[in-house]
């Protein structure tokens, strides 16, 4: 669900939304909204849940960009990705499927594009290889978590 703001505020969505891979968009008007929730309750626990999942991980960011250095949100969010969207083993490593070019990384972890070359180039080096178009392989998972753990 993406676009709340305009759905249960002022009518205003104010992010765009970029698909990452093959996606079905439905659109749901408010008034049909709140007639289903109030046919099915489930509904507005099911949403509520969403935006409790959101708060947290939304609460777990700010925390990171706070306390954390860049090269360890950059781990975090390649390991995540790893996580959430599955990998292929290649003759190289673990490759991601899905791409996470330069800016996306920079955008997510609250850094420049610059800074996000230099860290996969110096930081990363030889834990992860980056190719052309955010096609990012881990070659040292256990190196690659090493970075995260803070002790």
């Amino acid at each position: 669900m993406f676009a709340a703001p305009a759905l249960f505020g002022n009518g205003i969505a104010p992010a765009t939304v970029t698909a990452l891979q093959a996606t079905q968009v439905v659109t749901i008007e408010q008034a049909a909204l709140v007639s289903a929730i109030q046919v099915t309750p489930d509904i507005a626990i099911q949403i509520l849940r969403c935006f409790n999942q959101r708060l947290q991980e939304m609460h777990q960011t700010i925390h990171g960009l706070i306390s954390e250095r860049a090269v360890v949100r950059l781990a975090r969010l390649i390991l995540y990705s790893a996580d959430r969207y599955g990998t292929q083993s290649t003759p190289a490593g673990l490759t991601l499927n899905t791409r996470l070019p330069h800016q996306q990384m920079a955008r997510m972890v609250g850094i420049t594009y610059e800074e996000s070359v230099r860290l996969i180039k110096k930081e990363l080096a030889g834990m992860v290889q980056y190719d052309r178009g955010g096609v990012i392989t881990i070659r040292d998972a256990t190196a690659l978590e090493s970075v995260t753990d803070p002790f």
